[in-house]
């Protein structure tokens, strides 16, 4: 599969036409926004790498706490939501 990407992408003519197609598609106008949106979503595709790779530091503490405690902390913050649910609906 790679061998064969290499082979279309390698040539430089096949790389111009995707490039013209795309300009033709997006336009000279949106294509500084597309290049910074596309910049955006790998900074936050890399925070969010970084930041799972700190949860799962942090869930290493979550064995040694007990399920049932676990569950009473969950129905008590489902509880909660529903008082807030309930109070907005009442405004």
């Amino acid at each position: 599969m790679n061998v064969v990407l290499l082979e279309v992408f390698g040539n430089p003519t096949i790389i111009v036409l995707v490039v013209g197609a795309i300009f033709l598609l997006f336009g000279g106008s949106k294509l500084p926004q597309l290049a910074k949106a596309l910049g955006q979503s790998k900074k936050a595709f890399k925070e969010g790498l970084d930041t799972a790779d700190d949860d799962k530091v942090s869930r290493a503490g979550l064995n040694d706490v007990d399920d049932e405690a676990l569950f009473e902390e969950a129905r008590r913050r489902a509880q909660q939501m529903r008082a807030n649910e309930a109070r907005k609906i009442e405004q």
